[in-house]
């Protein structure tokens, strides 16, 4: 069982930055992949980001390349989301998601509860 929280959003303006964090419980941090989704009310929740166990590959939606960033810190146990020059469309709650895959055991997915990231225009 892995437990995960969000942290930091908020108000923002148009072409303003944040930066979000995800902590997750356990002692297995390194072997899930971790990820960024979002979703604003009464839309479907989307892709916005991905980060291997390792750090060391990451891929992000069409929409949000060159402008969010997603890292972790496995020591920590936490995944970031630095997000830059924000526009309208980014608002939405921002969910942190870890996953992985266990030979004989099928997938593991788990979610947290979500920020919310406003951004005004």
């Amino acid at each position: 069982q892995v437990q995960l929280a969000e942290s930091g959003g908020g108000l923002v303006q148009v072409g303003g930055s944040l930066k979000l964090s995800c902590t997750a419980s356990g002692r297995t941090f390194s072997n899930y992949a971790m990820g960024w989704f979002r979703q604003a009310p009464g839309k479907e929740r989307m892709f916005v980001a991905t980060i291997s166990g390792d750090g060391g590959s990451t891929f992000y939606a069409d929409s949000v390349k060159g402008r969010l960033t997603i890292s972790r810190d496995n020591a920590k146990n936490t995944v970031y989301l630095q997000m830059n020059s924000l526009k309208p469309e980014d608002t939405a709650v921002y969910y942190c998601n870890a996953n992985r895959w266990r030979t004989g055991g099928g997938p593991e997915d788990y979610w947290g509860q979500g920020t919310q990231v406003t951004v005004a225009s």
